[in-house]
């Protein structure tokens, strides 16, 4: 692992829980959000800037705002502790640049163009006469 600030490395051990961020989700009344999600709304609520800061903000404050940016979450099951940590770790990585929603958003492009041209192919196809 290495550390995102100080680009320090250090070892794992076998005991140690590690999840990647992409493998994060909140829990909402209907389902999951995923955390990538999450940081997208902070991003465009913030014109991607930073988030409040989690340490000088009250439970109240931090409810409110996270309620802002996902509506849907489940209040019973997301705590004040993970809305400290999901805005720490989104300003983190706010200020070290590493936020990058276009890859996502071209993504999403390519895969609607991929359906547009499926659906010109099957059509192309309906509009041939048969053979006999």
């Amino acid at each position: 692992m290495e550390h995102l600030e100080t680009g320090k490395r250090m070892n794992a051990d076998a005991t140690a829980r590690v999840n990647a961020l992409e493998d994060i989700s909140v829990y909402t009344v209907d389902g999951d959000i995923p955390l990538k999600d999450i940081f997208k709304a902070i991003s465009e609520k913030e014109d991607g800037g930073p988030s409040l800061n989690p340490k000088k903000t009250s439970s109240n404050e931090l409810r409110e705002y996270f309620e802002e940016i996902a509506p849907e979450y489940d209040e019973e099951k997301v705590y004040i502790s993970d809305i400290k940590k999901i805005l720490k770790w989104y300003n983190t990585l706010q200020k070290l640049d590493m936020l990058n929603f276009e890859e996502e958003e071209n993504d999403q492009d390519a895969e609607d163009q991929s359906e547009k041209g499926a659906e010109s192919e099957n059509e192309s196809e309906d509009s041939q006469p048969e053979e006999e």
